[in-house]
């Protein structure tokens, strides 16, 4: 009868840990996420304005606020969707894999100077 109390707070922090786990996976996948899809709501002339989920007449704040583009031209939809920013990946991924080269190039050097201590 002594060990059943402990049994059951266990249980009750065992129940709530998921939801705490989730919130911080996505604190972390968002900014990953982020990373590696980036967006800009610059727009070429071969792209079409798609309207932002949120809704219509939103004034600039609420617009970037829900992670849409507000629109500077008074004909064109107010908030709009971002697009991909392809030029921006490809130096992000150029920066990334080349970090990568440059630590594996020097970890012979670090162990080599590490053994011959």
């Amino acid at each position: 009868s002594g060990f059943a109390p402990p049994t059951q707070h266990v249980l009750e922090k065992s129940e709530v840990a998921p939801s705490k786990l989730n919130m911080k996976l996505k604190d972390v996948y968002e900014p990953l996420l982020s990373f590696f899809r980036p967006m800009t709501c610059h727009r070429k002339d071969e792209q079409t304005l798609i309207p932002c989920h949120v809704g219509e007449g939103l004034n600039t704040t609420e617009c970037l606020k829900n992670k849409c583009c507000p629109s500077k031209t008074g004909h064109e939809l107010k908030c709009y969707m971002p697009f991909k920013d392809n030029m921006q990946l490809t130096f992000r991924l150029l920066v990334l894999v080349a970090g990568g080269f440059l630590i594996l190039g020097c970890l012979p050097f670090c162990c080599c100077a590490c053994l011959q201590r």
